[in-house]
């Protein structure tokens, strides 16, 4: 394929930041409809109340989530295609979760999510270790979804490179409940119902869901069940919030990458040894949380609390031969504990200097207590089941964290946002598994870290503002990060430092009155301690630190109505992510040199994002295109996937009734059957880097509203 233009990043962003000078000149037609304004949102994403994202010195995406929507509703990457800064590719591989990074943030995860904050309802999704997790997250009760990008992610504190916030709908009386059905190529179904509504003084939104499939490609198959409710209701002079959330996936099949000669031959085939061992992943989870608002004056209280379990484990493709190692940890993982935390926050509106004034002063503390146990996946000659225990060790890791924040508006068309968040990460690791061989590996490790951040605001006109921001960010080693030692040795990997970086961001936000929204961002993330992949074989990664890295580049969004029954959505993003400091790589056949200025794994240079929809009357009608250039797969730069374009297709007709609305929706996916690598495992050790995407997938559903 050819290479995507590189030059053209920059000069577009130049004109994207000069075009609302332009296009403000221009005014609107005097018979134009009035703008139909979507509900303000409390963006948490700053914490600051009563502002609108606009005003705000960060780039913040809202999507909202309607009944409207033409997929499946299985995973939350559905709903995050299109933000500029963001990579959410579904892997065709359930046993791996969504692979999710922010302006190159979290692309070296292989599994989960890392380096990316994630919150449900306004409870954490992301451990105090920096893991986190999108399974339990449900669209079909969601309102919206919240992306920030750029310096003020660092107040969620450890590992926020970004944030991603899922809310539901608050129920309310006269809401419909709703039904629905989807189904599709692979034997894919999904069915759910939500019930929504208001009983009293008790509002809810309940969601159940079952999703199957039998993948796209061989030993892919997977089963989930869901359960996700929010509850709420006045009490002591606030509102008290109980949010739930349950989910079961057992035994999803795991297919493994492929190498290069195996995706030519045959794209849907599984690796041998996937089947051989049978690798596979069950995971079940269940949270629950409470959060409790009061507001007198200008005085408002927040606390937050949340626990939860989660279990999982994990069959890998290790032979019997590298397990005879005393050392050697085994080839199954079993992770079973405990976690949850408390938030409180006071925030206050006033006036300082006789101008708007908001403050928010917290604190936050969570825990994370996990028993990891690790047995061999083989007994006698037969593998893929439990063997023999290898490994039995205690984890615990916890944070303490305060965070201030201050937004002023210190002059008519200036306004600024201040914040400091101070983190203190603890791990503890007590070994239970000790013998003659495999000595005693207990140990502890803390880290702590002071983030400031500041942005200024300029109001050029009503609709467009200017701004600038800064900030410093902190990313600790995940347990599973420190579960391995790169060397081979047993015990947890108690010399990884903690990312730290330095961030800058401006940007131009323009909002017309008829609608059009463009936005435009230059960044930059200076990174020293870069955790890196040091080795990932079987399933099984190793890290370490590599030095300063540098993630810098550009992003533009564009939505633009187009008449009153169509709308066009453009989103780019131009991201140059590279090493600044050489080191070596040394495997089984030498060593060699990463260079200054080599790309970082994981993280394609430019993506491209377009979407035209058009709703006459009962129809609805959409057209997208997914466009990505190539990505890297290895330190040394030697194996890379090549960039693809994809076409898909949306039709969906409503016919209201009235006992309610029933609507039937179809999607195409690659209408073009293009062949594609949809994502990528990051330096594995056998080469097998590649995961490919699917060719041309079908899938129809129906929904049935009743009335309120």
């Amino acid at each position: 394929m050819r290479r995507f233009p590189l030059l053209s990043a920059p000069c577009g962003l130049l004109s994207a930041l000069l075009m609302p000078n332009l296009a403000q000149a221009q005014a609107p037609a005097a018979d134009a409809p009035p703008a139909q304004r979507l509900p303000t949102v409390q963006v948490e994403a700053a914490r600051v109340q009563q502002v609108e994202d606009v005003d705000l010195p960060a780039s913040i995406t809202t999507v909202w989530l309607d009944d409207d929507a033409n997929g499946a509703l299985a995973q939350v990457s559905e709903a995050l295609s299109g933000i500029p800064g963001v990579v959410a590719r579904d892997r065709q591989n359930f046993a791996q979760d969504t692979q999710l990074s922010i302006r190159g943030f979290g692309a070296r995860s292989t599994f989960g999510v890392r380096g990316v904050r994630v919150l449900v309802d306004g409870v954490p999704a992301t451990m105090p270790d920096g893991q986190g997790q999108l399974s339990h997250a449900s669209l079909l009760s969601a309102q919206r979804v919240e992306v920030l990008r750029g310096p003020f992610s660092a107040l969620y504190g450890n590992s926020s490179g970004g944030v991603v916030q899922i809310w539901s709908a608050d129920g309310a009386a006269g809401d419909p409940w709703r039904a629905r059905l989807d189904t599709g190529s692979d034997n894919t179904l999904s069915t759910g119902a939500q019930l929504r509504g208001q009983q009293g003084p008790i509002h809810y939104n309940v969601a159940a869901n079952h999703f199957r499939t039998d993948g796209w490609r061989a030993h892919s198959a997977a089963r989930r069940e869901s359960l996700n409710a929010r509850l709420g209701t006045a009490v002591g002079g606030g509102q008290l919030d109980l949010v739930l959330n349950y989910v079961d996936a057992p035994d999803a099949q795991d297919p493994l990458g492929l190498s290069r000669a195996q995706v030519n031959a045959d794209p849907r085939q599984a690796t041998a040894v996937a089947t051989q061992y049978n690798t596979r992943k069950s995971v079940r989870q269940a949270q629950a949380g409470l959060v409790f608002t009061r507001t007198e004056g200008a005085h408002t209280w927040r606390a937050m609390g949340y626990a939860g379990q989660r279990s999982v484990v994990q069959y890998l493709a290790i032979p019997p031969a590298p397990q005879a190692n005393p050392l050697h940890a085994g080839g199954v993982i079993d992770l079973d504990g405990d976690y949850g935390g408390v938030d409180a926050r006071w925030h206050w509106q006033g006036q300082w200097a006789g101008r708007p004034l908001d403050v928010v002063i917290g604190a936050n503390a969570d825990r994370q207590a996990q028993d990891r146990r690790g047995y061999e996946n083989f007994v006698a000659d037969q593998v893929g089941i439990k063997g023999r225990l290898r490994r039995d060790q205690a984890d615990r890791v916890e944070n303490l964290d305060q965070f201030a924040q201050a937004w002023w508006q210190l002059a008519p068309r200036w306004s600024m946002l201040l914040g400091v968040r101070h983190s203190t990460v603890r791990f503890r690791s007590r070994d239970r598994y000790i013998t003659a061989t495999n000595p005693d590996d207990s140990g502890a490790r803390r880290y702590d870290a002071t983030t400031p951040v500041a942005g200024v605001v300029f109001r050029a006109t009503d609709a467009w503002r200017l701004y600038a921001s800064a900030g410093r960010g902190v990313e600790t080693p995940t347990f599973n990060e420190l579960g391995y030692r790169a060397d081979g040795q047993a015990g947890l990997a108690l010399d990884l430092a903690a990312a730290r970086s330095r961030n800058l961001e401006v940007g131009s936000k323009w909002h017309a009155q008829g609608g059009t929204q463009l936005e435009a961002a230059l960044f930059r993330a200076d990174t020293r301690d870069e955790l890196a992949v040091a080795s990932n074989s079987g399933g099984r990664s190793t890290y370490r630190n590599i030095g300063r890295t540098r993630r810098q580049g550009a992003e533009a969004s564009l939505v633009q109505p187009l008449g009153a029954q169509a709308d066009l959505a453009l989103a780019y993003t131009w991201l140059a992510a590279t090493v600044r400091d050489p080191y070596a790589l040394c495997g089984t056949t030498g060593c060699a040199t990463v260079a200054a200025g080599a790309r970082l794994p994981g993280v394609p240079r430019q993506q491209w994002n377009a979407r035209l929809q058009y709703r006459p009357g009962p129809w609805q009608w959409a057209a997208e295109v997914v466009a990505s250039s190539d990505t890297v797969v290895n330190d040394l730069a030697t194996e890379s996937a090549a960039g693809y374009a994809l076409l898909n297709l949306e039709a969906a007709r409503r016919w209201r009734t009235p006992q309610g609305t029933l609507r039937v929706f179809a999607r195409i996916d690659n209408v073009l059957d293009q062949r594609y690598i949809g994502s990528v495992i990051v330096n594995d050790g056998n080469q097998r880097y590649f995961e490919p995407g699917p060719d041309r997938r079908y899938g129809v559903g129906l929904q049935w509203q009743w009335a309120p």
